[in-house]
């Protein structure tokens, strides 16, 4: 039995062979305009993915991706062949991404969204003093360290995971906050929190410590404090290969 077409919208990455398999793909499956689109189509490695999905935030499409690239934990396998029964038999994962508002030394404010994760990094060469509170509770009164992140489930193996912070499996509705080369409390590794949690980081001595903070890759200079917290209301779908789920990525990424 034939396949049903969904209404496609194919992006790429701007590498040659992304660009030349998008070609191949628009003129074997056809080219939607995104406003139409039922599915977005994604070529390229997993950095690209993160742009995409920042871009398609508003328009609640899902998105198929496939690999080209160095680095795919977010991606399918590439193939020309058999596009709309894999897209058919796709399994759909829902994330929640962070949302961070920023006040800075100038009084400014700002606000991103993070897929990953929210980071704070030391912007000289002091180390970062930075408060930590868990809803609105001090629960680090000084964290001396070159930084500090929140990180999302889909996060968690990306940088979080090379700063030794745990995975952290889909579903279980947790956030990793992972400190980055601690100094003060020298045991402390970090914590699992749920993911209804508010972390508040509130940097002292700012002028002499100044750090950045940054959403995935919009980043913030001279901030003075960061809320972030997982924004409920905003959904994004990926779609994975039956054999290939996100949940297995992430569970086989522990034995490595």
């Amino acid at each position: 039995m034939a396949v049903a077409a969904p209404r496609i919208h194919f992006v790429a990455s701007q590498v040659k062979p992304a660009g030349e398999a998008a070609d191949a793909m628009r003129a074997r499956y056809g080219q939607c305009h995104l406003s139409e689109a039922e599915v977005i189509v994604a070529l390229g490695g997993d950095g690209f993915m993160l742009r995409t999905l920042h871009r398609v935030i508003a328009s609640n499409l899902p998105v198929f991706g496939m690999k080209i690239g160095n680095v795919g934990f977010l991606m399918n396998r590439f193939s020309e062949d058999d596009l709309l029964p894999r897209l058919a038999a796709a399994r759909a994962v829902t994330l929640n991404p962070l949302c961070m508002d920023v006040e800075t030394e100038s009084g400014t404010s700002a606000r991103a969204i993070a897929i990953n994760e929210i980071s704070l990094l030391r912007q000289t060469n002091q180390a970062a003093h930075i408060r930590v509170l868990i809803n609105d509770v001090v629960k680090v009164e000084e964290l001396v360290c070159d930084g500090v992140l929140l990180s999302t489930a889909a996060g968690s193996t990306a940088y979080n995971f090379s700063v030794r912070g745990p995975i952290l499996p889909l579903g279980t509705d947790a956030l990793a906050l992972t400190p980055i080369s601690p100094f003060r409390p020298r045991r402390w590794n970090g914590a699992i929190l749920p993911g209804s949690a508010r972390v508040t980081f509130e940097i002292l001595d700012q002028y002499k410590r100044s750090v950045s903070s940054t959403a995935d890759a919009h980043e913030v200079r001279n901030v003075t404090r960061v809320d972030a917290y997982e924004d409920k209301h905003t959904e994004l779908k990926l779609l994975f290969d039956p054999a290939h789920s996100l949940e297995e990525r992430i569970l086989n990424e522990q034995f490595r």
